[in-house]
């Protein structure tokens, strides 16, 4: 990679992490080709992105952003998965960790707050945006559900009434 293509490749990664809502680092020695492809198509599938960098370059393109300070966790062979939902990459990032001891989740940043191995995996347990947006749905709906059954119990009564009183008028 020449000078050109580095400065490029800066540029384009401090812009994508600018617009993430969280940034997770983590080790991946030892993962097949086929592993790493499984981690991106998960990562995508879910609304993040994976990039494989070189420390260094990584370490410029942090410095240049309002993500927390992050750099002494690229030591190694570190990949760094993000997203604009804070909860996708820390959730997909955990997830693929169990499944491979290989995969070795350091941390990340939220914003401006640095996390360590068990803040990813806290905010990894969070609800994600549409989660909590369906139980707000639910919540919201619930009550007027109720309200409805509420306001059309008396009429459905008055009506079984007066079917009664026709059945018996009708016998007798």
């Amino acid at each position: 990679m020449d000078r050109g293509q580095k400065a490029e490749f800066i540029t384009s990664l401090r812009d994508s992490l600018k617009d993430s809502g969280a940034v997770v680092v983590a080790h991946y020695a030892g993962l097949s080709v086929g592993e790493m492809e499984n981690l991106r198509v998960q990562m995508k599938q879910a609304g993040g992105h994976v990039k494989v960098a070189k420390n260094r370059l990584a370490k410029l393109a942090l410095e240049q952003t309002e993500i927390g300070d992050i750099s002494d966790l690229f030591v190694g062979q570190t990949v760094i998965s993000y997203s604009q939902d804070p909860v996708t990459a820390p959730k997909i990032a955990v997830k693929f960790a169990k499944g491979n001891e290989n995969f070795v989740v350091l941390g990340g940043a939220m914003g401006a707050t640095v996390l360590d191995a068990t803040g990813v995996k806290a905010l990894a347990s969070v609800p994600s945006l549409d989660e909590l947006r369906g139980k707000i749905a639910g919540l919201v709906k619930q009550p007027a559900s109720k309200i409805a059954m509420v306001v059309k119990a008396p009429g459905g009564q008055i009506a079984r009434v007066v079917g009664a009183y026709a059945d018996k008028g009708a016998a007798a």
